[in-house]
């Protein structure tokens, strides 16, 4: 059973640093590629970024693009997300998620996401 388990969540003021993890389990982690993806009120759910199996390549939005960095650790089965600068419309409930079907996209295999909050 495919388990994708993120933590992290917070509250932080405008410009500010968050760090998120996800732990994966039911499946071989290293196998897959993974991605971010993060759901606002209203907003709808906007892809923020993707890493490949190996964590040499990644991609990310264009808004979050120099201040969000995707990461992984194959050993501990866990994908990262550290976010700097945070900006009040990045209010969001943020979800790991397993690229089953697509490598480069928001993924297939949501977790049930952690939230984070932005704002003074």
């Amino acid at each position: 059973q495919v388990q994708l388990v993120e933590s992290g969540r917070g509250s932080v003021q405008p410009g500010g640093s968050l760090r998120l993890s996800c732990a994966a389990s039911g499946f071989t982690f290293r196998n897959y590629y993974m991605s971010w993806v993060r759901q606002a009120p209203g907003n709808g759910t906007e892809w923020v970024s993707t890493i490949n199996t190996g964590g040499s390549s990644t991609r990310y939005a264009d808004s979050v693009k120099g201040r969000f960095t995707i990461s992984r650790d194959n050993a501990k089965n866990t994908l990262y997300l550290q976010m700097n600068n945070l900006k009040p419309e990045e209010t969001a409930l943020y979800h790991c998620a397993r690229n089953r079907v697509s490598r480069w996209s928001a993924g297939d295999d949501w977790g049930q996401g952690t939230q984070v909050t932005v704002s003074s």
